[in-house]
């Protein structure tokens, strides 16, 4: 890990992983919390990374926008057993502009951008029946290839403040570095395992 920038580092590993890799390599967990500091996680996609952070899509209304919109402290764990590394960022959460949400919902798949229309993602769902007709409901309401972006969905980026890498050796003395964002850089620093 001689880089000092980890967020090069990262786009290094993230790029291994992708090879060969057995399942989405873009995969990663996020974990937020509620305003009374229950936590929780789920799976997500990385689908953009820049100097700014980290980038994944969502629902606004669902629970995991609610909980980033009154608390922007999150955390995403990535993890490839394939080629026995991990990567740990913590940071906050803000929505991305509305321009990027849109280009970004422009190249999804027309199943998904319906979907994303039939979905109250997080609500109480009476039956997968409700959902399939809610489904077909959007597919009559847009039926050519343009379905817009609705308002209530869009993205955030997790802007780093600690990225920690972990690769995994031998004895478990595995090999562990945490970057810490400073005001002139990053500090890093080697953790035993």
């Amino acid at each position: 890990m001689s880089d000092s920038d980890p967020l090069v580092l990262f786009r290094t590993v993230f790029t291994r992983a992708a090879v060969g890799a057995p399942f989405d390599h873009t995969a990663c967990a996020l974990a937020t919390t509620t305003p009374d500091g229950r936590p929780s996680v789920r799976m997500v996609l990385l689908h953009g990374l820049d100097e700014r952070g980290f980038v994944f899509y969502t629902n606004y209304t669902s629970r995991k926008a609610r909980e980033l919109d009154a608390n922007s402290r999150a955390a995403l764990c990535f993890y490839w057993p394939w080629i026995d590394q991990q990567v740990r960022v913590e940071g906050h959460a803000t929505r991305v502009a509305t321009d990027e949400s849109d280009a970004y919902f422009a190249t999804r798949p027309r199943g998904s951008r319906l979907g994303t229309w039939a979905s109250k993602q997080s609500e109480v769902l009476d039956s997968r029946a409700e959902l399939l007709a809610r489904f077909r409901e959007t597919e009559t309401r847009f039926p050519g290839e343009d379905v817009p972006r609705p308002t209530f969905w869009g993205g955030y980026r997790l802007a780093p403040d600690v990225i920690e890498f972990w690769r995994s050796e031998e004895f478990r003395l595995h090999d562990r570095v945490r970057y810490t964002r400073l005001d002139r850089g990053w500090l890093a620093e080697r953790l035993f395992p």
